[in-house]
């Protein structure tokens, strides 16, 4: 039996890297001009900051859905703020909903997420570009851990965030680990390629592993995704993705993401493309 699971495990791999690739195909052959990037709707960061006074507002729904447990982060609200033009300060917190077989639904405010992004290294749209994104992953209250909703805290994350125009098309390099603190020891490795295929419309594959030391996750996930500019300083985003290492052991059968985006220049004015 354990020789049959991991023959179908490797199949299913096969499959996920064969449409992974093909995704990026139909990106490269539908490419346009403008610079693509990772951050939400994608799990992985990018070394992009607003610019100096500016606002990125984004405000989404994130599910996640696995075998006999069911999350949903709604609202889920990040918050950036530029000082200067390489400094990003960060607020990410979600409303949880979470439900369970043959339990009633637990909600509550999940854990807050502060943190700092620095570009210490910017050599232009074409060009490598380098950040480190250091937060903290807050405590929660204790009538929130009871239900389930939230991880113990603090814990603090140190990534660090590299991305490269290769050829017709961007990707983006996320690595970090979560340092000193309450919980497990936890890595994350992100990857985003794409490009906009339209002046509206960017769409992006996304690789992403999480993996913690005897405890969850435990997980490769892939997804596909990308932003719609909806007017100037508006954007819609959305991502759907699933687990690469089967559906065993909570790993997610289907996760996606819908949200807005809101770019705020200096005082409330808009920016962005048309």
């Amino acid at each position: 039996m354990g020789e049959a699971f991991e023959e179908n495990a490797t199949m299913r791999l096969k499959k996920a890297i064969v449409f992974s690739l093909c995704a990026i195909a139909l990106i490269l052959h539908l490419a346009g001009s403008a610079h693509a990037q990772a951050g939400p709707p994608f799990l992985t960061n990018d070394p992009g900051t607003p610019g100096n006074a500016n606002w990125e507002i984004n405000l989404g729904s994130m599910q996640t859905i696995s075998r006999g447990v069911s999350s949903y982060e709604v609202p889920q609200i990040d918050l950036n703020f530029g000082l200067g033009d390489r400094i990003q300060l960060t607020y990410e917190v979600p409303y949880v909903l979470q439900s369970s077989s043959g339990q009633p639904v637990q909600s509550g405010w999940s854990n807050g997420y502060p943190g700092l992004k620095w570009r210490f290294l910017d050599e232009g749209e074409d060009g490598w570009q380098m950040s480190t994104f250091p937060q903290v992953e807050t405590g929660a209250s204790m009538r929130a851990r009871q239900k389930g909703i939230v991880a113990p805290g603090p814990r603090y994350l140190l990534p660090l965030e590299v991305t490269k125009k290769i050829g017709p098309f961007d990707v983006d390099f996320e690595a970090g680990y979560y340092l000193a603190g309450y919980g497990p020891r936890e890595r994350i490795l992100g990857f985003v390629a794409g490009r906009p295929v339209t002046k509206q419309l960017e769409l992006d594959v996304e690789i992403y592993d999480d993996r913690a030391d005897d405890a969850a996750p435990h997980s490769t996930t892939l997804d596909l995704g990308g932003r719609y500019k909806l007017a100037r300083g508006l954007i819609a985003l959305f991502m759907a993705g699933r687990s690469l290492n089967g559906f065993a052991r909570s790993q997610p059968e289907f996760m996606g993401y819908f949200g807005i985006q809101i770019l705020l220049s200096n005082y409330g004015r808009t920016f962005g493309a048309e």
